[in-house]
């Protein structure tokens, strides 16, 4: 079976030979340390091969997680793995950022994992505990070497540590400790002077981990490496730089290339175009009849016609904003030879597999967060990796074209001549927070536990002053400082309640803490919100969410200026809801823009600015839906809830709450569907499943039985009433009042659904003071036990009015909230200046007045018949006060006498005598003496006798 998984490998180079032994027929953690394309891959499927040959078939409680830092190695082992492994019964996994499964039944049930740290970050601080890390066999490390990347290397360095610990409190808490399973750690890197501490670190108490160091030597295509250094002046720009460097690379290719395909990487997408513009014009490639013949039907099926013209003189660019068929035709003539050149950008070398004889680096600065800066290590062995070709070729090439003034750092990093430091202490402040968390972390002492467990530690042990600690420390100086950095780090993160400490220096997570570990929030972005008021409008609240550290990768680019500003204002055409007051000139703005031109179903003519926008809404999901949770954990600030509760609604829904695109949610109805539905004025769900299913497919051009589908989707909708009524428990202060959600198709959805199982309500309910009255979140799953849900809710007097604000917001979709307006009673009337106001009206503000409607008419009635006997309304709170036994509901009492107000309790026994005194009398004397003193008011004078002679002067 073993056989198979290595078929296409009919030999072992010397690294996979030399490390044979000690992968294959033992479980010590093991580093190797090869250059890039020396077949380090093989290294982990021969680890792989170990746990199965000493684990017990069937394979049910083992489990394998590989570690990449890039998305696109991920996905290139997934599939690698997947065609070699599902044969002998192992399935693999991959979770990444762009995987939407992050369901824990699939992961049970998988053997192999494929993911980024920061996924397996994010995934195991959501576990509630660790039974699916504790079946964790091996743990493998690609590209160990990223621990390095300041923004990336210290989330590598935390999951490590967490498996780490998780392995030794196992072993700590076990009484045999035969009993618990070893867990592997196998780690590649490319060549790094200090392998041995990534080995040091990866040791147990047991046995030190082995570390194997490969020579360049060894590589299977031997890679010549070559730093070319340009003079650039101190007034010359990056751009100007990187524009001069276009009219070098054709004497490169001419001297390096051997006739053979030549890659060459450039910074920025408009950048890989004037490349290859300028060397077709600048270089005649030598191509058979046949290549050239190949070429011309490629460049026929090109969308890009400026792709096209550039194909057939042997030059093409590749980078991710371009259409996928377009890519898709490139990477095929490149990859059988007949595209000479090919410019790319960096994002190639992550992603798609495509070597090539000789690898140019066209500058070594790149354009990231609205400046210029320098190549990370990875990025530049991961771009001369792709030199090489091990089918066609003994030798490559691989050429970096840099400033004379840097040329010098390129060569040591090449010769691996860099030391590998930690990060972790730029990063501690979140990564301390999600130990607590998880309860890893639980005091100082255990803190510098932890810290020692680290890569930190090793490194900041031999190389002190790097980490910001005098040099002349010994061991116990260092590890003092250490505690001093955990210590300020916990001030931060007590000060803004994310934690809390008590006398001896003891941790516990409060609620806000857990959160941001939950839904792995940066520190900057709870610092952020920790300064809202609570009257936070959407508006408002979208533009925060533009600033947040989770953005912080998407650019502003300059030829995107002119379309974002048309979305931000226009005249002629639709512009998004909220303008921005002048142009669009940073990258919050441009996040800003984006969301809402999304949420209103604007058009981006722009396939870069798709891809920021999809990028941007991953995140803002994470982000809005913490933000709704940590507004829900504070006080006074139901505008900022019942807002955020609609935004994180809105990124969900890719809608605006009262968006007309309604049938947008909807399976197989998209942009161009839901437009024509808007303009047949399909705006709602209710008008959708009322329309025939014939007319469904006339307005939307589809044949049947497309519209009896629609109809059958948005009939499984859940659909949802809302009922309020005020309990007779009520005070000067307090006030009762019953609330029901109901299902009203909950028959129906016993069958079939067309919402998830997880589709819940939040039922939200402010004063006008702005205080939340209550806040719950209602399943689907509750409601379709009975059909509804029923709760007493106590509701306090608010100083502004007496007015509710009760809403019912869907956690999936536009078009199912219901929000209405309550006008709550209480015992005495609400005093303005010398007046007395009474407002005991019920006033519904929604589709589901039909519940009030009636009574209110019944109610306007009995306050005419009150009036006409001169009497006030009885605090009786009858349903329907024309039926009931009291006769006080039908003719009222009389009104209330002067009483002294400062007492509650003189207050109560005057309402009881004025109700004892009309009680007593009977009905239908109260009525004679009602007609007695009708009788006693009539005026006599009407009745006098006038002369005659008055008579012509009344007729005048």
């Amino acid at each position: 079976q073993f056989r198979s998984i290595f078929k296409e490998f009919p030999y072992f180079n010397y690294a996979q030979s030399k490390a044979l032994d000690d992968l294959l027929y033992t479980d010590r953690n093991f580093v190797i340390c090869a250059p890039t394309g020396s077949g380090k891959t093989v290294m982990f499927e021969l680890a792989i091969t170990r746990l199965l040959m000493e684990a017990p078939l069937p394979w049910l409680n083992i489990k394998v997680v590989y570690m990449a830092p890039i998305k696109a190695l991920c996905s290139q082992r997934f599939d690698d793995w997947k065609e070699k492994f599902g044969p002998i019964g192992l399935s693999c996994k991959e979770l990444t950022g762009d995987t939407v499964m992050d369901d824990l039944f699939e992961i049970h049930h998988a053997h192999i994992i494929i993911t980024t740290p920061e996924k397996w970050d994010s995934m195991t601080r959501r576990w509630k505990d660790n039974s699916i890390v504790q079946l964790v066999r091996l743990f493998l490390i690609d590209e160990v070497h990223v621990i390095k990347d300041e923004s990336r290397g210290a989330t590598l360095e935390v999951v490590v540590s967490r498996m780490k610990t998780v392995q030794s409190s196992l072993w700590r808490l076990s009484e045999s400790h035969d009993t618990v399973p070893p867990l592997r750690f196998i780690a590649v890197s490319a060549t790094i002077p200090n392998a041995e501490d990534i080995a040091e670190w990866l040791s147990d108490s047991k046995m030190p981990a082995v570390c194997l160091k490969i020579n360049e030597d060894q590589r299977p295509v031997k890679l010549r490496k070559i730093v070319l250094g340009f003079p650039c002046s101190d007034n010359q720009t990056e751009f100007k730089f990187d524009l001069t460097l276009n009219y070098k690379i054709a004497s490169i290719i001419q001297t390096y290339s051997e006739q053979k395909p030549a890659l060459v990487f450039c910074a920025t997408r408009k950048g890989v175009q004037q490349a290859a513009s300028v060397l077709a014009k600048d270089a005649k490639f030598l191509l058979s009849m046949e290549q050239k013949q190949r070429l011309q039907r490629s460049a026929n099926s090109l969308k890009d016609s400026r792709l096209r013209d550039l194909l057939s003189c042997g030059v093409a660019y590749h980078h991710a904003g371009m259409e996928i068929s377009d890519r898709k035709i490139i990477e095929g003539a490149f990859t059988v030879g007949d595209l000479p050149v090919l410019f790319t950008t960096s994002t190639l070398a992550m992603g798609v597999n495509l070597p090539a004889h000789l690898v140019v680096i066209k500058s070594t600065m790149h354009y990231v967060g609205g400046v210029f800066q320098e190549y990370s290590e990875t990025d530049i062995l991961q771009m001369i990796g792709r030199a090489g070709r091990p089918q066609f070729d003994t030798t490559a090439t691989a050429v970096i074209m840099t400033r004379s003034s840097t040329r010098e750092r390129y060569i040591q990093m090449l010769n691996g001549a860099d030391v590998i430091e930690s990060s972790l202490h730029r990063h501690l402040v979140e990564h301390l927070n999600a130990e607590i968390v998880l309860h890893t972390v639980t005091d100082v002492t255990v803190a510098l536990e932890w810290i020692r467990s680290t890569f930190l530690y090793i490194r900041a042990l031999k190389n002190p002053s790097h980490y910001g600690f005098s040099s002349g420390l010994d061991k116990m100086g260092i590890e003092a400082k250490l505690q001093e950095l955990c210590l300020k780090n916990l001030n931060d993160l007590s000060s803004f309640d994310l934690i809390r400490m008590d006398e001896a220096n003891n941790f516990k997570p409060t609620e806000t803490g857990r959160l941001m570990a939950w839904y792995y929030i940066a520190f900057d972005t709870v610092k952020q919100f920790f300064t809202v008021k609570g009257t936070e409008t959407l508006n408002e609240l979208i533009t925060m969410i533009s600033s947040c550290a989770e953005f912080l990768d998407v650019k502003l680019r300059t030829n995107e200026k002119k379309i974002l500003n048309n979305l931000n204002k226009d005249k002629d055409k639709i512009s998004i809801r909220f303008p921005m007051e002048g142009k669009i000139k940073t990258r919050e703005m441009k996040i800003n823009c984006l969301i809402q031109a999304q949420l209103g179903c604007i058009p981006v003519q722009d396939f870069t600015l798709t891809q920021d926008t999809g990028r941007i809404f991953r995140n803002g999901l994470r982000v809005t839906r913490w933000l709704s949770d940590y507004l829900a954990s504070c006080k006074n600030n139901f505008s900022a809830l019942l807002n955020s509760l609609i935004l994180a609604k809105c990124f969900r829904c890719r809608l605006w709450e009262n968006s007309l695109h309604v049938s947008k949610q909807l399976e197989k109805i998209g942009v161009s569907l839901s437009n024509a539905m808007v303009n047949a004025g399909l705006t709602s769900f209710k008008k959708i499943e009322d329309t025939n299913a014939r007319e469904l497919e006339l307005i939307l051009n589809r044949h049947p039985p497309f519209g009896n589908q629609i109809k059958e989707s948005v009939f499984h909708l859940p659909k949802y009433e809302l009922g309020i009524e005020q309990l007779p428990k009520y005070s000067d202060t307090l006030a009762e009042i019953l609330v029901t959600v109901k299902l009203t198709n909950y028959e129906q959805l016993q069958t079939k659904r067309t919402a998830t199982d997880f589709h819940y309500v939040t039922l939200v309910i402010g004063d006008a003071d702005n205080q939340v009255i209550f806040n719950q979140k209602i399943t689907d799953s509750v409601l379709l036990k009975t059909g509804n849900w029923i709760k007493k809710i106590e509701v306090k007097r608010a100083v502004k009015s007496e007015d509710i604000s009760v809403n019912l917001i869907s956690s999936d979709y536009v078009g199912l909230d219901i929000q209405q307006a309550y006008t709550a009673v209480y015992l005495t009337p609400k005093a303005v200046g010398n007046q007395v106001v009474t407002n005991q009206k019920l006033k519904a503000e929604s589709s589901h007045d039909l519940y009030y409607g009636s009574s209110q008419r019944s109610r306007s009635k009995q306050e005419i018949t009150y009036k006409k006997y001169g009497n006030r309304e009885c605090n009786h709170r009858c349903k329907n006060k024309d039926v009931c036994g009291h006769d006080c509901c039908k003719t009222g009492v009389p009104p209330k006498s002067e009483m002294n107000r400062d007492s509650n309790f003189s207050l109560y026994l005057a309402d009881l005598r004025s109700r004892n005194s009309s009680l007593c009398v009977p009905p239908v004397k109260r009525l004679k003496m009602q007609m007695l003193n009708q009788a006693q008011n009539v005026d006599l004078k009407q009745f006098v006798f006038t002369p005659k002679s008055s008579l012509p002067a009344l007729a005048r």
